[in-house]
């Protein structure tokens, strides 16, 4: 029995083992974690700043907008090693600007109960430390088979936001809030993964894949708050509450709005091109019928002239 338990002992130093990840990755990987740290402070301030007296709210209202634009201007600004410390500048306002995003539901939260916003951070901390864990001892990197279909899903969920926003269905803004959270979870795997092949081949971009870990933190955190304050029995601002939500995932397809830019045309020309297959399908149809029917008519005459 002893000889088991020594086989069994724990040791802690497996935890911090990740030697099958390279020496080059790993250093990619403490760069991007850092970035993130920077991405978190600065998300902090702007957060602090919306709730002061004097800022302006038109900046809270606008900040989906310029979020976007930010979003695209780092996007446009691919690293040449001498335009980093320009790229961390508008890193570090896309994330003062997600900050001051987050206010109406902040506010919203802290009327309900203050205390959910330290559970919900803890509790983001924790899932995204878990699943990051998780991602990086994987040794096969099965998890980026999960790309695919967590964009498709978050894309229907933001769909199904914006479906409720007329319908005004409590069922269905929290099976949309759990399913969210599960894929923004998800997502955490599949970054992580991606990130470390990125390395792997060469992509070292440490700022771009920075943001891509803090939408998932950010997005992730959103979900618990709503999720915490509607098990606080407050029925009155679920409506809020789903506005909030509504902001939170048109700032989530950030992370997915490439994807939409090159993948809607064509999706657009893909059903075009079906309907209009279908339409001369149906109309073939149509004519063949009715030819039919016109060559039946004609038989029909000549049988009773022939009589």
């Amino acid at each position: 029995m002893e000889s088991l338990l020594r086989e069994r002992s724990f040791n802690i130093r497996t935890l911090m083992d990740f030697s099958h990840i390279d020496m080059s990755t790993r250093e990619h990987l403490k760069n991007v974690y850092a970035c993130l740290c920077i991405c978190m402070l600065s998300a902090a301030a702007g957060a602090i700043l919306q709730f002061h007296s004097a800022f302006p709210q038109i900046f809270v209202h606008a900040s989906p907008f310029v979020g976007l634009g930010l979003f695209f201007w780092l996007m446009a600004t691919p690293r040449n090693g001498r335009n980093d410390l320009k790229r961390l500048g508008i890193l570090a306002a896309f994330a003062l600007n997600i900050g001051l995003g987050l206010g109406p539901l902040l506010s919203t939260v802290i009327a309900i109960n203050p205390s959910i916003i330290v559970t919900a951070f803890l509790g983001t901390s924790a899932i995204f430390l878990c699943f990051t864990l998780s991602a990086l001892y994987s040794r096969n990197r099965t998890f980026l088979y999960l790309g695919g279909t967590l964009s498709s899903a978050l894309c229907l969920l933001c769909l199904a936001s914006l479906f409720n926003m007329f319908f005004q269905s409590v069922i269905l803004f929290k099976i949309h809030v759990y399913l969210g959270l599960i894929v923004m979870c998800g997502f955490v795997l599949f970054d992580t993964q991606l990130i470390v092949e990125k390395c792997r081949h060469g992509d070292k971009d440490y700022v771009w894949h920075s943001v891509e870990l803090f939408l998932d933190f950010v997005n992730i955190f959103r979900k618990l708050m709503i999720i915490l304050a509607m098990n606080e029995k407050v029925r009155s601002v679920w409506f809020l509450l789903s506005l909030c939500e509504l902001v939170s995932n048109v700032m989530t397809m950030q992370r997915v709005s490439l994807f939409w830019i090159l993948q809607l045309p064509v999706t657009v020309g893909l059903f075009c091109l079906t309907v209009l297959r279908l339409s001369v399908f149906f109309c073939m149809q149509s004519l063949g019928s009715w030819k039919s029917l016109y060559a039946e008519q004609i038989r029909t005459v000549t049988r009773q002239k022939e009589r």
